[in-house]
């Protein structure tokens, strides 16, 4: 079965966020499985810096001026590249400038990667031909299945939701700009609330939805708060059989702690030594005291609402300014929203035994981070699958976590039935607070308190499966539907 991802970012090329994960894993599983995969991705600078040689497929005109489509192979996959430098060659963020304002022309530069994508899944790659499977990634890839139906085309079409939050709305005025007809713009079509929107072209179109996890599906399915207003389609959709959540994976090629290169000593769970290597050397790292009996902290994500960093900035404040400082350390790294990026220095300022914070992306030290604590915090407010979570499993550091989307799916609660029966993993709480988050960590710090039980909870997480080849077995069943 020959598919066609489009998407917007493939890790290692070029990465904001989990989008890029699953892309740069899944059609490789998908590959390692037996089936053919290929990715249609922009050529920005920074995946020219890295696939400078490619082959010429075709030019075309296009609503978005001339693009020229290259073929380049990559980690053992086919990728076409869409060289478009008035579009794509921009320094930073493929979405935004430096001051985090959308670049005004967005609505061009992905409907041409919608419109790519359609034209490359009907065969305008003469050599490979028409695909099977269109498979787009997000709302930047949503106009693609609109281009097939405006088409005519028979080749089938399937949406991955990867965060409902992020729609791509834009003025209508630009339907028949982007080569759509006006007759698609409805509300049974590419209409909402009065904007052309890509997302919901996507979940219109195609003939079949996914999101990233189980709980996701059914929380975006019934909840106008966590739908955004999509709700009502997306329970048509699951009501009439073609909407599922399938759970993301991790790339076990780069993500092991046994063999990761980026980490300051491998580790395994019969040898365990190396984890306090890296939690000594992260404590060098970060500036704080290096001290074991301590439990090590460590966020890594993008500081903003949706990812409760205001909740961690809250309650770590209080846990550190109460009269009986609690042993535990905080390190973390992200980057986001300016309001967030200072409160994170001010409690550094205030608590420098205790926090610390790197206020960047860094992909090494991600590695680091969560290679050297003790526990992972990720208290979203929602959270379509989460990878980090997954990475704490693999390298026994305990997720905290909120009960929501993909987090409630991959990890179980600390109890003393679920560590009988070996299902505890780590930490949950339900209620998106400061409060609720502090009571986790006390409940955290309780385990930490005793060695053997913590080991234990430890062992189960570390024996937790959480493959990309399971998740490839799952779309390639869907994609037979």
């Amino acid at each position: 079965m020959k598919v066609l991802h489009v998407a917007s970012e493939c890790f290692p090329l070029i990465k904001t966020g989990g989008l890029a994960d699953v892309i740069g894993a899944l059609p490789l599983a998908q590959r390692q499985s037996g089936g053919e995969a290929r990715i249609v991705l922009p050529y920005y600078p920074q995946v020219r810096a890295v696939l400078p040689e490619t082959a010429y497929v075709a030019r075309r005109d296009t609503f978005a001026g001339s693009v020229v489509f290259r073929y380049a192979r990559y980690r053992g996959l086919g990728i076409y590249l869409l060289d478009a430098p008035s579009l794509y060659e921009r320094p930073g963020n493929p979405y935004h400038d430096e001051n985090y304002h959308d670049y005004p022309d967005n609505v061009f530069r992905f409907a041409l990667l919608g419109w790519a994508g359609a034209a490359l899944a009907t065969g305008l790659d003469g050599h490979w031909g028409a695909a099977d499977i269109l498979h787009a990634h997000d709302w930047q890839a949503g106009l693609a299945a609109a281009y097939l139906a405006h088409w005519g085309s028979a080749v089938k079409s399937v949406f991955t939701i990867h965060n409902i939050a992020y729609q791509g709305r834009f003025a209508a005025h630009h339907v028949p700009e982007v080569w759509l007809p006006w007759d698609m713009y409805r509300v049974e079509g590419l209409e909402f609330r009065g904007q052309l929107c890509f997302l919901k072209s996507g979940l219109y179109y195609s003939d079949r939805i996914t999101t990233v996890s189980p709980t996701y599906a059914r929380e975006i399915a019934v909840s106008k708060t966590a739908a955004l207003g999509m709700q009502g389609l997306l329970r048509t959709r699951r009501d009439e059989g073609r909407f599922t959540g399938i759970l993301n994976g991790v790339d076990e090629t780069l993500w092991d702690p046994r063999r990761d290169p980026l980490i300051e000593k491998t580790y395994h769970l019969r040898a365990m030594q190396g984890k306090r290597r890296n939690k000594t050397a992260l404590q060098r790292g970060f500036g704080l005291p290096l001290d074991p009996e301590k439990l090590l902290l460590v966020m890594v994500s993008r500081l903003t609402e949706q990812k409760g960093a205001d909740l961690v900035i809250e309650a770590i404040g209080d846990l550190l300014s109460s009269k009986k400082k609690p042993e535990i350390q905080l390190a973390l790294l992200g980057t986001g929203d300016p309001v967030l990026e200072k409160g994170v220095a001010g409690l550094t300022a205030m608590f420098p035994e205790q926090m610390a914070g790197n206020l960047c992306y860094d992909e090494t030290l991600s590695h680091r981070l969560i290679a050297g604590g003790d526990a992972i915090v990720v208290p979203s407010r929602f959270e379509p699958c989460g990878l980090v979570q997954l990475y704490g499993l693999r390298y026994g550091t305990l997720p905290i976590v909120r009960k929501t989307g993909g987090l409630a799916d991959t990890v179980t609660a600390a109890s003393a039935t679920a560590i009988k029966d070996r299902s505890a993993t780590g930490f949950v709480f339900t209620e998106p607070s400061a409060k609720a988050l502090a009571q986790a960590i006390g409940s955290a710090l309780d385990w930490w308190r005793k060695p053997r039980r913590w080991a234990a909870l430890r062992a189960n997480a570390m024996r937790r499966e959480h493959s990309w080849a399971a998740a490839a077995h799952a779309y390639q069943d869907w994609y037979r539907k």
